[in-house]
């Protein structure tokens, strides 16, 4: 069933996005990850990395996978530390590891979550047997990068009340350099001039499937316009697929990922808000 969602090319493109945006507010997971990082001014190509490696585990053969994963290892050894200043709710001098299996079942779930609404948004609804179907795949997922099954929801239902729990917590918050670095990333990828405004149409369809308090913490404009806007692009999506070849269908997106990452390369990387962090 993951195969089956993340094959689907629109899927692929967008659904990165979604999680980034979402993953941001957890505020340990996300400073502990930006402290880690060596990309800071080349977020767009850390971003195209992350989703060819999720691609190659998800769509690639077990030998890729295999190598992808352990590319993954050596890069989550290095996300380990203590927080030198409070982050959201959590004080300063809190530890952090990318592999603390609350933060990594975070971030498996916000990877849940934005596969599943882009495959309905673009694609479909899913019955409930395959978003059980859906989830036991995530769960293995998880699995592959060493978060324990006995640390998860063990069910569809168990994982969607977990997570309407964490949409509606107080816990959900973006630090300061998180209201500004994660819609830098989201929103302005950059594209050639002429792809410009399919971007700005995959924004719009991004900015649709979020939560309500999602778009409410970034700040993000959300009228019955919109709304509309949102349904009208989704739906002619759907109607317009099924006459679109397979190829264009289904499949990774590298030759998309490696745009982005050439631009980001040759204008020298991307300008992004400085991370604050005093001794």
């Amino acid at each position: 069933m993951a195969r089956e969602v993340h094959g689907e090319r629109a899927v692929g493109l967008l659904y990165g996005q979604r999680a980034l945006l979402i993953g941001a507010l957890e505020p340990l997971t996300y400073t502990g990850t930006m402290l880690s990082t060596s990309a800071g001014d080349r977020p767009f190509q850390r971003l195209a990395r992350t989703a060819k490696i999720q691609e190659t585990i998800l769509l690639g053969t077990r030998e890729e996978a295999d190598k992808a994963l352990a590319v993954v290892k050596r890069l989550h050894d290095r996300v380990n530390g203590t927080l030198p200043e409070a982050a959201g709710s959590h004080p300063a001098g809190t530890s952090y590891s990318a592999f603390d299996p609350e933060l990594m079942l975070w971030t498996l779930a916000v990877i849940a979550d934005s596969g599943r609404a882009m495959y309905e948004a673009m694609v479909r609804p899913l019955a409930e047997v395959e978003l059980e179907d859906l989830w036991q795949d995530y769960v293995r997922f998880g699995e592959l990068f060493g978060l324990a099954r006995g640390d998860v929801p063990g069910n569809y239902p168990e994982f969607s009340a977990w997570w309407e729990g964490k949409m509606s917590s107080r816990d959900l918050q973006a630090t300061e350099h998180g209201l500004d670095m994660a819609p830098l990333v989201a929103f302005k990828q950059p594209v050639p001039l002429p792809a410009r405004g399919n971007i700005a149409a995959q924004n719009h369809i991004i900015k649709g499937t979020l939560p309500p308090r999602v778009r409410e913490i970034f700040g993000i404009p959300w009228s019955g316009a919109h709304e509309a806007a949102y349904r009208a692009m989704t739906a002619a999506h759907r109607r317009a697929r099924r006459f679109f070849p397979h190829q264009v269908r289904r499949g990774r997106n590298d030759v998309f990922f490696d745009v982005v990452t050439k631009i980001e390369r040759e204008r020298g990387g991307t300008r992004t808000p400085q991370l604050r962090v005093t001794a």
